[in-house]
């Protein structure tokens, strides 16, 4: 192999998991939810390679039918998924119910 292009190969990383959606009524309220320990593990080792600051993980998240692009946030030494009210509402998810999220993280 020439050209120096040995070692810049990148793969998505692609996660699943179930979790409960929670609202956080902060100064800029929104929708989330939370990463399991397992897959924060994976996200935490690929932070370095991905993280634009402060922790943020850039992401093509899917939930039910609809995709869209969002950022993990770093909350607790966990990550969380923020909900967009459009997403909410394409997919009928309300606070309290358990919904399966995919996501795919360029690493």
């Amino acid at each position: 192999m020439s050209g120096g292009t040995q070692g810049s190969y990148r793969a998505a990383m692609d996660l699943e998991f179930s979790g409960e959606v929670w609202f956080w009524k902060g100064p800029a309220p929104h929708h989330f939810v939370t990463v399991p320990d397992e897959e924060c593990a994976a996200l935490e080792a690929a932070a370095a390679l991905v993280s634009y600051g402060w922790g943020m993980i850039p992401v093509a998240a899917e939930l039910g039918t609809t995709a869209w692009t969002t950022s993990l946030f770093p909350k607790d030494g966990r990550y969380i998924v923020p909900l967009k009210a459009w997403v909410r509402a394409a997919e009928a998810v309300e606070v309290g119910d358990v919904v399966t999220v995919r996501l795919a993280v360029d690493v």
